[in-house]
């Protein structure tokens, strides 16, 4: 098998650096390619800014070939594409970097090459959305003389112990003969295991529905927070004793963002819509989530107004910008909604994250991170729980006792905050 294929890595992200990186330390011959140069010169300096590979692993690959040369895909003869999938301003699927990967695949595909999707997309957007830009610029037929096929990424980003290799990989091909070449292909690098999906539309549906289930059942606990907020009573309390039965699942509030959680859905409703289907549930679910950050300022603001602070001008810390913890991805990161929230009622907001690019977080948000913390702030929100938050003097950061101390994340011991979500 080995000697055999050839394979490219389209896109050198999150997704498709680990990949190409585990292929190459089985013994693939592995080419990865990437239109970013910035992001290639990096790579081949031994450098992974998203800190996905270890430089343990980069020593294990030996033989890689990161590139921006589309020329260099000719002699490929299996290409996997693992670009971005975003939605637009009007959270409607952007296809452009798929569709634009596609073309670039098609220019330098060949008779019996295989192409295999890991972008999450929604179910049927392999064979009706970009076989066709396969067929068109490459001039070949599809199933005859080229192959499809689907393995949806379900890469942690920041996860040190649910690593690519021992995740199961779903796969599944355009025939059923390159349906068990292609769960071969992965079983070679996937420690955990396969699992051969029947088509591709159902290995794209399955992967679609896995983040919009946690979508809904995080907006459930969400919509909990806004009503124990009235209530009066904490919510992770309540959690942590209906946790005490044994089927509770264990999900906690929060702000939801990242290129999964808060992007997928759309993609399943996009596609249900464009069938006749109106989905409730998940749009629902979608609307509460997307309003968390609206909340957590108002509180904030409130929690302030109530304790005699001053808003207009007032100093306020937000800690962390990133969507989750311990990682440096800030794709659709929501914090922007409780800075921009904070900002709106007058408030001058530092914004601290050593996790965070500096340069990232300008170009997307507009938003510049100070680079030390030595201001005393009327207001502490702390919206991401990284570990090296919990070193922190909060102490020190306070102008006053009556400082407003809000845990989006319950990462601090419940004595030392004002309130938590």
């Amino acid at each position: 098998m080995k000697d055999s294929y050839k394979i490219a890595i389209v896109g050198l992200g999150y997704v498709g650096l680990p990949l190409a990186v585990e292929f190459a330390r089985k013994g693939f011959s592995v080419i990865g390619f990437d239109i970013n140069e910035k992001r290639v010169g990096e790579l081949n300096a031994g450098k992974d800014v998203t800190d996905e590979v270890t430089s343990e692993e980069f020593e294990d690959a030996q033989g890689i070939v990161f590139t921006a040369n589309e020329e260099d895909l000719d002699d490929c003869n299996v290409l996997i594409i693992t670009v971005p999938t975003p939605v637009d301003d009007f959270k409607q699927p952007d296809l452009r970097p798929l569709l634009a990967a596609s073309a670039t695949v098609g220019r330098h595909l060949k008779k019996g090459d295989m192409v295999i999707y890991e972008s999450t997309t929604y179910p049927g957007c392999t064979e009706d959305d970009c076989v066709p830009v396969l067929e068109k610029v490459s001039g070949l037929t599809y199933n005859e003389d080229f192959f499809c096929g689907y393995s949806p990424e379900r890469i942690n980003p920041g996860d040190k112990q649910r690593r690519l290799r021992n995740i199961m990989k779903v796969t599944s091909g355009s025939t059923p003969e390159k349906a068990e070449e292609i769960d071969q292909l992965y079983k070679a690098i996937i420690e955990a295991g396969t699992h051969k999906a029947s088509s591709i539309k159902v290995a794209e549906a399955s992967k679609i529905i896995e983040n919009t289930q946690r979508d809904i059942n995080i907006s459930l606990v969400n919509e909990l927070a806004l009503i124990f907020d009235r209530i009066g009573v904490d919510t992770v309390e309540v959690l942590e004793a209906s946790g005490t039965k044994w089927n509770f699942l264990p999900f906690r509030p929060g702000l939801v963002g990242g290129h999964c959680i808060g992007v997928d859905p759309y993609y399943l409703t996009h596609k249900a819509e464009r069938l006749g289907y109106h989905p409730q549930v998940i749009l629902s679910g979608r609307r509460i989530n997307n309003n968390m950050g609206v909340f957590i300022a108002n509180k904030v603001v409130k929690l302030m107004v109530r304790d005699q602070l001053p808003i207009k001008n007032a100093k306020a810390l937000v800690l962390g910008m990133t969507f989750k913890e311990n990682c440096p991805d800030v794709r659709n990161s929501r914090v922007i909604d409780v800075i921009d929230e904070l900002s709106g009622f007058g408030l001058q907001v530092d914004t601290y994250d050593p996790y965070a690019d500096k340069e990232e977080v300008k170009k997307y948000y507009g938003v510049e991170l100070i680079d030390e913390l030595k201001e005393r702030y009327e207001t502490i929100v702390l919206a991401v729980g990284h570990d090296k938050f919990a070193t922190l003097d909060f102490e020190k950061l306070k102008s006053s006792p009556r400082t407003v101390v809000y845990d989006v994340k319950s990462f601090l011991p419940k004595e030392q905050v004002t309130d938590r979500l």
